[in-house]
Formats: structure tokens, C-alpha cells, sequence
């Protein structure tokens, strides 16, 4: 997937997820108050190694726009050139089963989306958006190199349980 990600996408990225966790930080640190943000971010991750596919294609468009913005946004205030791309790469590659996972983790987070408040509304937004941007660095992406494995082991494990039963556990 060809994604142009530059310094001033990772600076809207990061302005995003320190505005979200601070807000957490200076409020009750009630975890529950994260479940937004962390359920866009889970599916923003997802949706970087999507080749192929919408999701695939959002994310890469996401990461894209929002660099080309970032970049224009950080030149216009320092008049320095936010615009030096940066390498991508990916988490992983889900399996069919990860796939099918990945489109129940949309379906849970639509879900989410469409009961939730406007404030909460934005917050799975921004979870989606940071991690659409910040899961093709190679460090980052590095370091979730677990959740793809963890979404096709449970997407066989529940495929073993289907077919064999509670034997397969």
C-alpha cells in the first residue's frame, strides 16, 4: 500500500492522542472513559494492513490527507517544511479468519459510534484517525506486531470451536 505519510501527519496524529489521553489524565482515570478512543484505535490500527479493501483504503486516505494538512499546518506556523516523508510499514497480515474478526471489530465499533454521545462520537473518531496514521510507522507498527496475531488466533480458535466444539479449547 502506498501511503504518503509525512512529519506533519505524525504531528496531527500525536496532537490527537495527547489531546484524547490528557483529558483522561486530568479527569477520574476512570478506564471505561477510554473505551471510545480505544475502540477507534483498535480499528484504525486494523485497518492499515486492510490491503486492499475499504478499510485498507480509509486508512491510507486518512493518513494521506491528514499528512498533507499536518504538513501545510506545521510549514504556515514555523515556516519550516513539515512535509519530509517518512518509510511505512505494516503490523502484519491477516489470515480469513482475522478478516472476519477485523469486520466484527467495524461492526462493534458502528455500533458504539451510533449510540454514543457527540463527545464520544469524536473520541472513536480520533482513536480511528491517530491509529489510521501512527500504525504504518515502522516502530510503531513494530510494536502492535501482536495484535494481528491476536485477531487470527481468534478468528481460527473460534472457527476450531465451530467445527469441533468445546474440544478445541
Amino acid at each position: 500500500m502506498n501511503v504518503g505519510l509525512t512529519l506533519g501527519g505524525i504531528a496531527v496524529a500525536l496532537a490527537i492522542l495527547w489531546l484524547n489521553f490528557r483529558k483522561w489524565w486530568k479527569g477520574n482515570r476512570d478506564p471505561k472513559d477510554l473505551i471510545p478512543y480505544g475502540a477507534g484505535s483498535a480499528l484504525g490500527s486494523l485497518s492499515t494492513i486492510c490491503i486492499g479493501g475499504a478499510l485498507g483504503w480509509g486508512a491510507s486516505g486518512v493518513a494521506g490527507l491528514l499528512s498533507s494538512a499536518g504538513s501545510t499546518g506545521v510549514s504556515k506556523v514555523t515556516g519550516t517544511s513539515g512535509a519530509s516523508s517518512m518509510p511505512t510499514g505494516r503490523m502484519g497480515v491477516l489470515t480469513p479468519e482475522g478478516a472476519v474478526v477485523t469486520c466484527l471489530v467495524l461492526v462493534g465499533v458502528i455500533a458504539l459510534y451510533k449510540s454514543s454521545g457527540k463527545l464520544d462520537k469524536r473520541r472513536i473518531v480520533g482513536g480511528f484517525v491517530t491509529f489510521a496514521i501512527l500504525g504504518f510507522l515502522p516502530g510503531i507498527a513494530s510494536l502492535l506486531g501482536w495484535w494481528p496475531d491476536a485477531v487470527n488466533w481468534l478468528g481460527a480458535t473460534a472457527v476450531d470451536v465451530a467445527k469441533s466444539g468445546g474440544d478445541a479449547l
